[in-house]
């Protein structure tokens, strides 16, 4: 029933075509995506049925257990017991199956920032999965999001692990009108007072727990109780000094968590309740579909922010929320937006980046009050080539962005191009893909065949980004409405929608990608060029940005370049590709509508036929 449901639930968004547009093409197009979104899912779910650490666990390699053997079977044992008993000792459980050469020995605790119903999921999850992802092994030490877990054919010891993973938020160099070692200071003097009481609560506390704050910051430190004091204070402190080595670039928060003990710090919900006038509205910049995003300034480090508030009670901005700071927080790059730090209190869950005083490209592009230069937008296209390079190519893992649009492309205060929110984003394996049962993006930018198969690519983010390159060279919306007003030579001849009035006029409706597509067929692609640049504009560079657009966005994925490929010809730095005078022909899903193209094409001339539903464009899909 559960994928079945999951199907419904995107079906029941699909709007009926029109009446002049064919049913039978339309089911045809429906029973496809459902029998591939079943697939998916099935197939999901049997890897969703385990809960996989991060990083990678510890897994012993010598002397392997068997399946027969008896220490699975004592493993097996602990590891049933281990949740019940950690749920009844206050989250943490250190305990034993078995004697002699088979005996095993575990332990098991939530950390403490977590809520009742992560923890019970981590205390549930890991135990079930961690034979699986660690088969054979003897001896493991495995840290999930809220938990950690180890066991060992020998007593586990008393002595502190310094293994550990460690979560930055940078908040760089934008302080502004002040030089960044002066609010650092600032910032570090409340830093050390925090780190002082958390080392010395946690180390005195039975329950190897402490809290603190120290204004603008709050945080936390927790050892395993297994660990006596001395052993405990010394595991807090390693990790307070290497926080503090990386602290100047890390003013806005940080985590370290490990297999003996967790530490971080993050930004008050006090403070930043006033640093936005307790959230009002005139501090309010914009609201989305997760949350809504606030101006504010944190006196104590004379800091001018936004500060993005995910809507109580949902749960795709609680998921969001965490991708952000798992994701964003390890990023460093000029063309991205810095998170400077994070928040979850007082019912809230806050995310704190630096303030980008120009706002969005999409309110510059579509401005009537002040026109955005070629230059500027041929900068701006070049930042943005070089955000996703560093995504897919350059940093340790891929970074899958999913939701690449101009709303989501920031302008800082020399219009430098910063790539924003990344709720929707994923990390993978360098030439590795993932795979969803949810389709998540914005109308207008999705890759078809990831609408279609589900499957997320560096590939779907780069059609993306041909969309973005088309529209700023054009100065349109993804989805075209060319007017009976219009010159002849700017209408398509090929529409997603034809609407008429009574009087037989029609405006025509179609994919940006398809409409610049024409001009590129007719050997005229500079006339789909943003009119009200009025010819300012360098030829080169406007050809260039609109050919790799379409390069970017062919149907067929694997004909689609690579970022580096992108950005070396839009740097000038390798010719231009040569594509078909004609479009291949795609098809395109979505759960707001099924378009379904066909189309015949002669020589010496062309006819095509479409059938489409109206779509609608710019909403988010999740």
């Amino acid at each position: 029933m559960g994928v079945v449901l999951q199907v419904f639930s995107v079906l029941e968004l699909i709007h009926r075509p029109p009446a002049m547009a064919s049913s039978r093409v339309f089911l045809l197009a429906i029973v496809a995506v459902v029998a591939r979104l079943r697939t998916a899912m099935a197939a999901g779910q049997q890897a969703d049925n385990i809960l996989r650490p991060w990083p990678p666990p510890k897994c012993s390699t010598a002397e392997n257990y068997t399946a027969d053997s008896q220490y699975r079977k004592n493993l097996d044992e602990l590891l049933a017991a281990l949740p019940s008993a950690a749920g009844d000792n206050g989250w943490f459980y250190e305990g034993r199956a078995g004697d002699g050469a088979d005996e095993v020995f575990g332990l098991i605790m939530c950390y403490a920032d977590h809520n009742a119903t992560a923890c019970l999921d981590c205390l549930a999850g890991a135990p079930a999965g961690i034979t699986a992802v660690c088969p054979g092994s003897r001896s493991v030490r495995a840290m999930y999001d809220a938990c950690v877990l180890r066991y060992s054919d020998t007593p586990i010891p008393a002595t502190a692990d310094l293994g550990y993973l460690h979560y930055p938020v940078n908040a760089g160099t934008i302080v502004p009108g002040e030089p960044a070692a002066a609010a650092s200071e600032t910032a570090r003097a409340a830093w050390m007072e925090l780190m002082s009481e958390l080392t010395g609560g946690v180390a005195g506390s039975p329950l190897r727990l402490a809290n603190g704050s120290a204004p603008p910051y709050s945080g936390m430190a927790q050892c395993t109780r297994d660990l006596n004091a001395s052993e405990c204070s010394r595991c807090v402190s390693s990790y307070t000094e290497r926080m503090g080595d990386m602290f100047p670039n890390n003013t806005g928060g940080g985590v370290i968590r490990g297999y003996s003990c967790y530490l971080r710090y993050q930004f008050r919900y006090g403070e930043l309740a006033m640093a936005t006038g307790n959230f009002s509205d005139k501090h309010k910049l914009g609201e989305g579909g997760f949350g809504s995003v606030y101006r504010g300034y944190i006196k104590e480090m004379d800091l001018h922010v936004a500060i993005k508030r995910v809507s109580k009670g949902s749960k795709q901005g609680r998921k969001e929320y965490a991708s952000e700071v798992r994701i964003i927080s390890l990023l460093r790059h000029r063309n991205l937006v810095q998170l400077i730090g994070w928040c979850h209190g007082g019912g809230e869950l806050l995310l704190v980046y630096e303030l980008m005083p120009n706002g969005s490209l999409d309110t510059h592009l579509y401005s009537s009050a002040q026109l955005l230069p070629w230059q500027l937008r041929h900068e701006i296209v070049l930042g943005l080539g070089s955000a996703l390079l560093y995504l897919h190519q350059d940093w340790e893992q891929c970074v899958l962005h999913r939701d690449i649009k101009p709303s989501n492309v920031m302008l800082d205060a020399s219009f430098t191009a910063k790539l924003g929110d990344f709720g929707l984003a994923r990390l993978v394996d360098h030439g590795r893909r993932s795979h969803t049962t949810v389709v998540a993006g914005t109308m207008g930018y999705m890759d078809p065949d990831y609408m279609i198969n589900g499957r997320a690519g560096t590939e779907s983010d780069v059609y993306s980004f041909g969309v973005v390159l088309l529209e700023i060279a054009c100065g349109r919306r993804p989805l075209v409405v060319s007017s009976r007003g219009e010159d002849d030579s700017r209408r398509p001849l090929v529409a997603l929608a034809r609407h008429g009035d009574e009087d037989g006029e029609e405006d025509v409706v179609l994919h940006i990608v398809q409409w610049v597509w024409e001009f590129y067929g007719r050997g005229a692609i500079l006339d789909a060029a943003d009119a009200r640049l009025k010819g300012e504009f360098d030829a080169g560079e406007m050809e260039t940005v609109m050919v790799v657009g379409l390069w970017c966005t062919q149907p067929d994925r694997s004909l689609r370049p690579s970022i580096r490929q992108a950005v070396n010809v839009l740097r000038r730095e390798a010719p231009l590709p040569s594509l078909p005078a004609t479009m291949p022909v795609p098809t395109f899903f979505s759960p707001h509508n099924v378009i379904y193209y066909t189309s015949s094409v002669a020589t010496g001339g062309s006819s095509s036929t479409s059938t489409a539903s109206t779509p609608t464009p710019d909403k988010n899909v999740v």
